[in-house]
């Protein structure tokens, strides 16, 4: 008998404990599970909260959908699958529902199913930036770049600024055409380097192919009073939605105006919020292999684009560096652009300069940077730029001395 009362006690706390989870209010349900899923990272715990949720307010749809994403991220797709579905159900209007269920079918490789969920989107709200964003990113992703370009066209239309939008267009422009052809020539003054101005002219010609764009370019230079020739292959391979790379490699029988061999090798990630991370290496030889690491991160920001890069040389004794930072600013399209770019070091991607990296140990001896550019697109598939820079060279200890550059270019896509 002494226990009824204990027994009773706990009956009555039980009791209240039901209570007070049963009034706790849906709202306060719905901000516990992101704060679980967004502060806590956990996800079982975010699911738990979204289903008492849903289990007092079945029709709340924002919270379902909420749901459908927690399974997304926990890798389950076909409860997520379930969850937008049964909103897609009772509202076939609602954006955010067919966001996500586009999503998750994009992002699970099925772009055609993708696409549909998009479409009967747009029918409802044809002027979403979400969902013509994406619709562009599936289109791309199949291929189909001229349509691509045509929902990109109709984002920016009421949405200039869109960095993401910008960025896939960057990528996708050149594989609207299957074919382009480039001339450029560029004529650099020395105050007191050297006695004599350079002159780099190249013509190359660009092939889109199954695995990406294919470029074939032949370089002329004369330096030192010498005239030279390489002739140059890279590629830029696609790898995934993600993922593509560069390649390049290069030969010229004219050592000393063009390094002897040339090779180059990035990886390229495509990441969220309009980033792109890469890192690779450059390969140069004039008669001893020069091996230089690089790492970029570049950014769209509005109607800007913004990209840090250094160049890594090691050597027995330390490892040089040079950095340079490069920003465009697009007052039109993808290809209607101003640039300006700030540095130090020689680049070896650089075809003016890279010939200076065959001196021993370039990097210490300091060199400082700064260029301009104009790009613009005309008729469709021309394109005109304009280049200007200005190089302070330390080319002997304590002795500098300026190099500017004036260069010119033509591009022509068929």
């Amino acid at each position: 008998m002494k226990f009824r009362p204990l027994l009773f006690l706990l009956i009555v706390l039980s009791f209240k404990v039901v209570h007070a989870q049963e009034t706790t209010s849906t709202d306060e349900l719905f901000k516990q599970a992101r704060t679980a899923a967004f502060d806590q990272k956990d996800y079982l715990k975010a699911i738990a909260l979204s289903k008492q949720a849903l289990h007092q307010s079945p029709d709340y749809a924002d919270i379902r959908i909420f749901l459908g994403r927690l399974y997304t991220w926990s890798k389950q797709p076909d409860s997520a699958r379930a969850e937008f579905n049964r909103v897609l159900q009772k509202k076939p209007d609602n954006e955010d529902a067919t966001l996500a269920a586009a999503s998750l079918a994009y992002w699970n490789d099925n772009p055609a199913n993708a696409l549909d969920l998009l479409q009967h989107g747009l029918h409802y709200h044809p002027a979403s930036k979400d969902l013509l964003l994406l619709k562009a990113k599936v289109l791309a992703g199949m291929k189909r770049y001229n349509e691509a370009e045509t929902a990109l066209d109709s984002l920016r239309a009421t949405d200039k600024g869109n960095t993401e939008a910008r960025a896939l267009a960057s990528r996708i422009r050149d594989y609207t055409s299957k074919n382009k052809i480039g001339i450029s020539y560029d004529y650099i003054y020395f105050d007191k380097q050297f006695d004599a101005a350079w002159h780099l002219a190249s013509v190359d010609y660009t092939r889109q192919t199954g695995i990406g764009p294919v470029t074939a370019r032949l370089n002329y230079a004369n330096r030192f009073s010498t005239n030279g020739t390489q002739a140059e292959l890279e590629a830029y391979p696609h790898i995934s939605q993600t993922f593509y790379a560069y390649v390049s490699g290069g030969y010229s029988g004219n050592v000393g105006v063009f390094p002897k061999y040339r090779a180059g090798f990035s990886l390229y990630a495509n990441l969220p919020a309009a980033f792109e991370a890469e890192a690779g290496f450059r390969y140069l030889t004039f008669g001893d292999p020069t091996w230089i690491y690089t790492a970029s991160i570049g950014k769209y920001y509005k109607r800007y684009w913004f990209n840090f890069r250094t160049f890594l040389t090691p050597s027995n004794s330390a490892i040089s560096q040079s950095f340079g930072l490069n920003m465009r600013y697009y007052y039109g399209g993808a290809d209607d652009y101003l640039s300006l770019g700030l540095g130090t070091g020689i680049s070896p991607d650089d075809p003016r300069n890279n010939v200076l990296l065959n001196n021993g140990n370039p990097y210490k001896l300091r060199s400082d940077n700064v260029s301009a550019g104009y790009r613009h697109a005309f008729k469709t598939f021309n394109l005109i730029f304009i280049n200007l820079s200005l190089v302070n060279q330390e080319y002997r200890q304590h002795t500098r001395g300026n190099q500017f550059d004036a260069g010119i270019g033509y591009i022509r896509r068929f």
